[in-house]
C-alpha cells in the first residue's frame, strides 16, 4: 500500500469513527477523531498537491472543522452526513437494540501525546506529574500511598485531554477513554456491569504491573446535581462510585488512576468532588503559551515574511488552545481552497502561497474566544474554594 492510500485509509477510519461517536453523542472523542481525520487529510493534500481528489478533500476538512465547532459549542445538531437516527435510550435503558456494547463506547487506542504537545500549563502538568508521574517512577518513596483520583476542570480546549494523554504516555500506561454523556445516556439498562468491566480492565492492567488510567470525559454527566433521575441513571452513578473508592482505597498502592475531566465543575456534587484528591484548574493560555502555540502549530506550514507571530498571540487574547489551534488550521484551509480555485492544482508543480498575515486576520476578525470572561471568572471562583493542587 502506498503512503497516500495509508493516508486515504486513514483519514477514512478517524471519519468514520468520528462520524460514530457523534451519533453516540460522545463529544470529545468524536472532536478527536474528526481532527485526526482533517490531520489526514490536509498532510495528504501537503504530500501529493497535484492530487486530482485534493479539492474534494480540504471540502472534507472543512466539512469536517465545521462540525467540530458546534461540537464545542455543545449544540445537539446531527452531522449533515448522517441519515439514519441515532438509537435513543428508553427512559428504563431496556430493549437489546437500543443498548451499545462496552467495547463501542470505550476507547482505548494507545496515546501519542508528548509533554512538549501541552504548551504552557506548568502548574497543572506539575500537580499531575506529582500524582502520578513521580509514584509510578520509585514507589518507594511514597510510604504514604498517592493520589489515585485527578479532577482536571476548565475551559473547553484548553488542554485537558491533552494532559491526560501526555501522563499516559510518560508513564507507558494503559489508557481507557470514555465519555461520561455516554455511560449516562447508552449504558443504561446493562451499565452497571460495564462500569465494572471498565474498572476491572484498569485494575487487571495494574495488578500486572502496567499503570492504567481511566479518562472520563464530561464528568458532570455522570457525577453533576439532576433534577430528576430514573432508576437505571442512580444504579450507573453509584456503581461508578463503588468502583473508584475500590481503586482508592487506602490500603492499597496499585497504579490504576482515574482521571476526570469537566467544563462545568460547578454542577458536580460535593461526594463526587471529594474522591479526586487532585482537583487541577486548567486555565486559558497566557500571552506566552500562545505564543508557543502559533509556534508549534505553524511548524510544518509556509508562512510569508510579513507574519508577526508576537502580534497574533497579542490579537488571539482570551483564546483557548483550541481556538489557536483552529485559527492556524483555517488559515491554512484558506490558503489551499484559493490555491485549488485558481486552477494551478492542475500544473503538477505548482505550489499554494505562503500564509500571509493577512490571511491570519481575515480569520481572526470572523471569530470570537469560545469562552467568556463570565465563565473565566466562574472558574477561578471554584478553584478558589476547591483546588487541592
Amino acid at each position: 500500500m502506498s503512503a497516500s492510500q495509508e493516508l486515504e485509509k486513514a483519514a477514512t477510519n478517524y471519519a468514520l469513527e468520528a462520524v460514530r461517536l457523534d451519533k453516540q453523542s460522545s463529544r470529545g472523542m468524536a472532536i478527536s477523531m474528526y481532527q485526526k481525520a482533517i490531520e489526514s487529510l490536509l498532510k495528504l493534500v501537503q504530500l501529493y498537491p497535484e492530487y486530482n481528489l485534493n479539492k474534494v478533500y480540504i471540502q472534507r476538512a472543512m466539512a469536517y472543522q465545521e462540525r467540530i465547532k458546534i461540537l464545542q459549542g455543545g449544540l445537539p445538531v446531527q452531522p449533515e452526513d448522517i441519515e439514519e437516527k441515532p438509537s435513543e435510550p428508553s427512559a428504563t435503558g431496556t430493549g437489546e437494540a437500543k443498548k451499545a456494547s462496552f467495547d463501542e463506547l470505550v476507547m482505548q487506542e494507545k496515546p501519542d501525546v508528548k509533554w512538549p504537545e501541552v504548551v504552557g500549563l506548568e502548574q497543572a502538568k506539575k500537580a499531575i506529574k506529582e500524582a502520578i508521574v513521580y509514584p509510578v517512577q520509585r514507589p518507594d518513596l511514597f510510604p504514604l500511598g498517592w493520589p489515585r483520583g485527578i479532577l482536571l476542570f476548565g475551559p473547553p480546549g484548553c488542554g485537558k485531554t491533552l494532559i491526560a494523554a501526555a501522563v499516559a504516555t510518560e508513564i507507558d500506561a494503559s489508557f481507557i477513554s470514555v465519555d461520561a454523556a455516554s455511560i449516562m445516556s447508552k449504558w443504561l439498562g446493562e451499565g452497571e456491569r460495564n462500569v465494572a468491566k471498565l474498572f476491572d480492565s484498569a485494575r487487571k492492567s495494574a495488578n500486572n504491573g502496567k499503570p492504567s488510567i481511566i479518562f472520563v470525559d464530561e464528568l458532570d454527566s455522570l457525577m453533576g446535581r439532576h433534577s430528576s433521575e430514573v432508576g437505571g441513571e442512580v444504579r450507573v452513578r453509584n456503581q461508578f462510585l463503588k468502583e473508584m473508592d475500590g481503586v482508592l482505597e487506602k490500603g492499597k498502592k496499585i497504579h490504576a488512576y482515574v482521571i476526570g475531566a469537566t467544563n462545568r465543575p460547578w454542577d458536580l456534587d460535593w461526594p463526587f468532588i471529594r474522591r479526586f484528591q487532585k482537583r487541577i484548574l486548567v486555565p486559558l493560555p497566557d500571552h506566552h503559551s500562545r505564543l508557543q502555540m502559533f509556534k508549534l502549530y505553524t511548524s510544518n506550514l509556509l508562512l510569508g515574511p510579513d507574519v508577526d507571530l508576537h502580534e497574533l498571540a497579542r490579537l488571539s487574547e482570551g483564546f483557548s488552545g483550541s481556538d489557536i489551534r483552529d485559527t492556524v488550521q483555517s488559515a491554512h484551509l484558506k490558503v489551499i481552497g484559493d490555491f485549488f480555485e485558481s486552477g494551478q492544482a492542475s500544473n503538477k508543480k505548482a505550489k499554494p502561497r505562503p500564509i500571509s498575515m493577512k490571511d491570519f486576520r481575515q480569520i481572526l476578525e470572523d471569530r470570537k474566544p469560545s469562552v467568556s470572561l463570565e465563565m473565566v471568572a466562574s472558574y477561578s471562583k471554584w478553584f478558589e474554594a476547591f483546588k487541592a493542587l
